[in-house]
């Protein structure tokens, strides 16, 4: 009986631990790339490239102007943390923003053994030399999801060199609510700045 309660609090306490740890976890972390030669002191003013927003891929979504405003309030948000200025007129501002969205149709296929079945078996049984109920096997249980994965990818780039000098890319799952929910595009763009400019420590961590 002791073992039996000491191995329910190890699972227990286990169990909390994944918990907590999912929790934790936030948004996914960006992969980040950068020119390392290049002075990102000089950068105080940003605007946003003309042709910013664009989407493709396989599985394209057709933003609507709403929800392309919320990314690019989201960006305001998050580059306005780090003590950013956002500018309207390109030619006035020190480096230029352009972020696309490209989409890709994923399927998750899970596999789950859900016990052996029990089946009428009309036959020969040579044990029992009658017909039986018999166990058939094993089953195993097949589940599909479609799902839309997406890519999200921002470029810093220097007007001067019309070159991009940072990158972020973040990926996920889309969601309706991602799309709907400003305080989750914020929290989505504070994530994919968090290491914007670099040499700066990334707001989360340790």
């Amino acid at each position: 009986m002791k073992q039996t309660l000491h191995t329910a609090r190890i699972a227990l306490l286990a169990a909390t631990a994944l918990l907590l740890s999912a929790c934790a976890s936030g948004p996914p972390r960006p992969d980040v790339d950068y020119n390392a030669d290049y002075n990102f002191s000089q950068v105080r003013s940003i605007a946003f490239l003309e042709s910013s927003g664009s989407v493709e891929g396989d599985n394209p979504l057709q933003l609507s102007d709403i929800q392309k405003d919320r990314i690019n309030a989201a960006i305001r948000h998050a580059l306005g943390q780090k003590g950013f200025t956002l500018v309207d007129d390109p030619a006035g501002a020190d480096m230029l923003l352009s972020w696309h969205l490209v989409t890709q149709f994923k399927t998750d296929i899970e596999t789950r053994d859900s016990g052996f079945g029990m089946a009428w078996y009309r036959g020969y049984n040579r044990y029992s030399m009658y017909d039986c109920w018999s166990c058939v096997g094993p089953r195993t249980d097949v589940t599909s999801r479609n799902y839309t994965e997406g890519t999200f990818i921002v470029d810093m780039i220097d007007p001067g060199m019309e070159r991009s000098v940072w990158r972020g890319v973040v990926q996920s799952r889309l969601s309706g609510q991602q799309m709907r929910d400003q305080a989750v595009a914020n929290e989505a763009a504070e994530a994919i700045f968090a290491a914007f400019p670099p040499g700066q420590p990334a707001a989360n961590s340790p």
